[in-house]
């Protein structure tokens, strides 16, 4: 069967709704979607300070079965497509590997990020946020491929007292003592897995396949296996982890991990622009992710290109390989020689972020925009202005607070001739009082003094990962 089941969109297409909304920036900016959700998984098991603490101290369990989309593709054809859809070799890419797929636009401008799984001879799996499962079915339906797929949508955010079933539960293990609690589930020694290799242990009696993974600096195993079988999964890990330290880490918490890993989840997708992208956005929805997700933040351009993001620009130089065709191939094949913006993480200034909270008591006064603990991004792709002497020289993409480092983080992206150590000006809140977005109160901005730190910024994570993972930059 080729390109899978039929999927047409109905109704509007993301097409027709740029076209008779005008300008897209002022549409995305002023959207009414709300907060992004991490759905289902309780917000808190503990509270978030402590569920930090475990993934540095002791071990953590995270459930991730519920906040991503994910779609099988299988067939002859299922890894000439996938090869053709991002910027990643393949060569040597066999069963029981995965890597990190990041598939862009015609333009060389990133469209999303996620993690694809080689499963077997033929059957590939892919799981991220729906911008990029998104594109692999549009190409999958549509380029004459010999594959099937199988597609997953993330839980909804409000199920308001619905059942919630996934093909999958996905739960990841990490932290210092992960390995001596993985090894208690598996009876015994773990199987000697490389970085981003699949095998598979033994819990309660069933094989569970396993990624060799790490989000909290010390490496551990990403599970997942059958949805039905999650609940018997997670009690077996719950026990076993008692002797361990074993924190469980809610939805609050859980997305501020990567303010220390250093992995920016939410790029705007770009494909919003360009002449050869025009069937796909007739294809997508105005009501899908694309057609209704949010810009936040005081960058403000009215140009969508300006929010648009190279692979180099967030860290992903080390995994282009020129050794495949490609969508974008040749457009960064023209970037490559540079010069690109980097990925920094920036440490804001305690004083200035004391000042947000201060204005909030101060009665009739005027406030800053709020800052939630421990993530403080409001809008589904956040573009904050950075600034020296006065010159826009970069943006804050993913904010929030790390109890571990007792400091308020964000992660962006600077131009080139910015280093580590200087100290810029960060601007907080948008303009005019705020834009329409739901999760915007009226306030003013603030000036928020921050320094250029590396990626990532927790030392242990740094001195922990696997080259090239989250670490490298081009």
């Amino acid at each position: 069967m080729k390109g899978g089941e039929d999927t047409a969109m109905s109704g509007e297409s993301l097409e027709s709704l740029l076209k008779r909304s005008g300008n897209i920036v002022d549409l995305l900016r002023n959207s009414q979607v709300g907060a992004y959700v991490y759905p289902v998984v309780p917000i808190e098991f503990s509270n978030w300070r402590s569920e930090q603490v475990g993934w540095q101290k002791t071990v953590v369990l995270y459930d991730q079965s519920h906040h991503m989309s994910e779609v099988t593709v299988s067939g002859p054809d299922a890894l000439r497509l996938l090869s053709h859809l991002t910027i990643n070799s393949f060569a040597n890419f066999t069963p029981n590997k995965a890597k990190q797929m990041v598939p862009c636009s015609y333009d060389g401008y990133v469209i999303g990020d996620g993690i694809l799984f080689h499963l077997d001879e033929n059957e590939l799996l892919f799981v991220g946020r729906t911008p990029a499962v998104n594109w692999i079915q549009f190409h999958a339906q549509t380029g004459g491929y010999e594959v099937e797929t199988t597609r997953d949508e993330r839980s909804p955010s409000h199920p308001r007292g619905k059942a919630v079933i996934r093909r999958h539960y996905r739960y990841q293990i990490q932290g210092p003592n992960a390995e001596q609690l993985l090894e208690r589930l598996n009876g015994g020694p773990l199987p000697q897995v490389k970085f981003f290799h699949m095998d598979a242990i033994n819990i309660k009696g069933r094989r569970v396949r396993c990624l060799r993974h790490g989000m909290a600096g010390a490496p551990g195993l990403e599970i997942w296996g059958p949805y039905a079988e999650g609940d018997e999964i997670r009690e077996a890990v719950l026990e076993a982890g008692r002797d361990f330290g074993l924190v469980q880490v809610g939805a609050r918490a859980y997305s501020s991990n990567t303010l220390e890993s250093g992995w920016i989840p939410s790029p705007l997708p770009a494909v919003f622009t360009g002449e050869r992208m025009k069937k796909y956005r007739e294809w997508l929805p105005a009501s899908g992710y694309e057609g209704t997700a949010s810009i936040g933040g005081s960058f403000q351009s009215p140009n969508i290109e300006d929010y648009y993001l190279t692979p180099y620009a967030l860290g992903y130089g080390p995994f282009i390989r020129f050794d495949h065709d490609f969508i974008g191939r040749e457009a960064l094949e023209r970037m490559a020689p540079g010069p690109h913006r980097k990925k920094v993480t920036f440490a804001w200034n305690a004083d200035d972020v004391l000042k947000i909270f201060t204005s909030l008591f101060v009665p009739g006064g005027e406030n800053y925009k709020y800052f939630d603990f421990p993530n403080c991004n409001y809008a589904s792709s956040s573009f904050d202005r950075v600034l020296k002497g006065g010159r826009t020289v970069g943006f804050s993409m993913f904010g929030g607070y790390s109890y571990n480092e007792r400091t308020a983080l964000s992660l962006g992206v600077v131009d080139p001739d910015i280093e580590i150590g200087d100290v810029l000006t960060l601007v907080w809140g948008e303009e005019n009082g705020g834009t329409r977005k739901t999760t915007v109160e009226p306030h003013r901005q603030l000036e928020i003094r921050v320094t250029v730190a590396p990626t990532p910024y927790s030392r242990a994570a740094r001195e922990a990962y696997h080259q090239g993972w989250r670490t490298r930059h081009a």
